[in-house]
C-alpha cells in the first residue's frame, strides 16, 4: 500500500497485482474485484486469488502425456493433484485415458491412480489405418463436466483440445468458473478464449514434476492431440 497526494490529503493507492505471462485481456470488474486474464498464470494470478469453492478436475491423460514429453518431465500425479486443487475443496478428480488391457505396466499405473485420489475413466484403444492407436475421450469429458455442473463451482480442465471448447462454454453459462491447464504450444486458441483462466504447464512444471527428471526436449508428432 502506498500514499499519494490528492487535494492536499494523503490518499491510499492500491498497488497493481503482479502477473506472470502475457496479458490476454484488459482488467474487468466482477464481484467488486479487479480481474485480469493472463496467459501462463503463475503462482500469483486471478486463479489463486478467487474463492474457487468446490473444485472438479478433468484430466485428458493423452494430452497431458504428450505435453510432459515435450517439456521433458515426468509428472508426479500426487503433486499435480495438490497443485490443481490449491487448497480448495475437491469434489472429484477425473483422469481419462485409452487403455491396452495387455499392458501390465499401464494397468499397474491406473490401479495406483484409482487408489490415490483419481476417478479413472478408460476406453479401449482403437488401431488406426497408419498403425497408431488412439482412444478419443472428448465425449466422456464433456458429458461429465455437464452432468456434474450443479455440484461444483470451479472446473479445472487439463487439456488443450479445441473440441472441448463447446463444453467449457456450456458449463460457464451454468455459472461454473473454468480454468484450463495445458501446454501453450499444444492448446487451441478457442479453448483459451472461452476459459476464465489459462495456465501454461510450462509455468508450473517445477511444482508437478518428479525429482531427477532428465532435461530433454521432445517434439510431438503432427497428429498429436490438440
Amino acid at each position: 500500500m502506498t500514499l499519494a497526494k490528492e487535494n492536499g490529503h494523503d490518499r491510499a493507492v492500491r498497488p497493481q497485482a503482479l502477473y506472470q505471462g502475457q496479458k490476454l485481456a484488459k482488467p474487468s470488474v466482477r464481484g467488486g474485484e479487479e480481474m485480469e486474464m493472463t496467459e501462463g498464470c503463475g503462482e500469483v494470478s486471478i486463479c489463486d486469488r478467487l474463492n474457487r469453492g468446490r473444485v472438479a478436475i478433468f484430466i485428458d491423460g493423452a494430452n497431458l502425456f504428450y505435453a510432459a514429453l515435450q517439456l521433458g518431465i515426468e509428472i508426479d500425479y500426487t503433486k499435480l493433484l495438490v497443485r490443481l486443487t490449491a487448497g480448495s475443496k475437491l469434489l472429484r478428480s477425473f483422469f481419462y485415458t485409452g487403455v491396452d488391457r495387455t499392458n501390465e505396466k499401464q494397468q499397474g499405473f491406473l490401479l495406483w491412480m484409482r487408489r490415490n485420489g483419481y476417478r479413472v475413466v478408460t476406453k479401449e484403444l482403437v488401431q488406426l489405418p497408419d498403425g497408431s492407436k488412439k482412444a478419443n475421450l472428448d465425449v466422456e469429458i464433456a458429458v461429465d463436466m455437464m452432468t456434474l455442473a450443479g455440484s461444483y463451482d470451479t472446473a479445472v480442465l487439463v487439456s488443450g483440445d479445441g473440441d472441448l471448447a463447446y463444453a467449457v462454454n456450456a458449463v460457464s453459462y451454468k455459472g461454473v468458473r473454468v480454468e484450463v491447464v495445458s501446454l501453450r504450444s499444444m492448446t487451441n486458441d478457442h479453448l483459451i478464449n472461452v476459459a476464465d483462466c489459462y495456465i501454461d504447464l510450462d509455468s508450473i512444471k517445477e511444482s508437478i514434476q518428479k525429482p531427477g527428471t532428465p532435461n530433454y526436449i521432445y517434439r510431438p508428432l503432427s497428429n498429436s492431440p490438440l
